[in-house]
């Protein structure tokens, strides 16, 4: 599938689009999500990279700010289920910002927020319904496990725990199978409530449709992703408080490119 110029750089200058109940910022919007070329997952992080460059020390700024908070909620008690919730908002004011640099405008610290002022409820039911399906598929981990070792467990034989071992392995797998559709029902459920209003349960189908509708994009996005990871870890993780920028910015060109027709 060829794409235009503006497809391929989502932080090329805004073009009049047909407005679909959504912002003046959004475009078009396919529902379902539009197919895209497998190649385009390697141009999304391309397009990422593009926009760390264009305000590299905001993005800085915006991640360290981001990790504050997320490690701060994440060890109060109680407040670590709240970080799992605020997620998606923090992320619909992050792909803002992307689009603020799309349109030429400089990026600000207060980006990171405005996911606060704009459809803030939809985007905490996205968290929500996301940290509700964390608890069920951990919920299936614990139940599949107790089950397994306390019939592989003797208190004279403990070689039925190794016996046990496909049954974990089993468990373990189905685990990431179900966290996968997970996955794919939030990654671009922010960007579709904050850009098009949409309802948190329509947005996470979209969403969802769209990841399963570019399967191969995604396999060459998540391969390259790693490597990207491996290599900003080395150095002693400070490699990302740029990959997370980069990640983000591909989401939100992957969301532009899977979600918002040309014209």
């Amino acid at each position: 599938m060829s794409a235009s110029p503006d497809r391929d750089n989502p932080f090329a200058p805004p073009r009049a689009a047909v407005l679909e109940a959504a912002s003046p910022l959004a475009g078009e919007l396919v529902a379902e999500g539009q197919k895209v070329a497998a190649s385009r997952g390697v141009a999304w992080l391309a397009e990422g990279w593009e926009g760390f460059l264009r305000a590299p020390g905001m993005w800085l700024a915006t991640c360290l700010v981001f990790g504050v908070i997320w490690i701060v909620l994440s060890f109060l008690p109680l407040l670590n289920l709240v970080s799992g919730i605020l997620g998606p908002v923090f992320l619909g004011g992050i792909m803002l910002g992307c689009d603020k640099l799309r349109q030429g405008h400089a990026l600000e610290l207060s980006d990171l927020f405005s996911g606060f002022q704009r459809n803030a409820g939809g985007l905490l039911l996205v968290g929500l319904l996301y940290l509700v399906g964390w608890f069920l598929i951990m919920a299936f981990v614990g139940i599949g496990m107790a089950v397994v070792v306390g019939v592989a467990f003797s208190p004279n034989d403990l070689r039925g725990l190794v016996t046990a071992g496909p049954a974990i392995l089993l468990i373990a797998l189905v685990a990431v199978g179900l966290s996968m559709p997970l996955i794919m029902a939030i990654w671009f459920a922010p960007a579709l409530v904050v850009f098009h209003e949409l309802q948190a349960t329509a947005a996470m189908r979209a969403s969802f449709s769209g990841c399963l509708r570019n399967m191969g994009p995604f396999l060459l996005y998540g391969l390259v992703s790693l490597v990207a990871a491996i290599v900003a870890i080395l150095p002693v993780g400070l490699g990302l408080l740029v990959l997370f920028p980069v990640i983000w910015g591909s989401m939100y060109a992957g969301y532009r490119d899977i979600f918002v027709r040309a014209g």
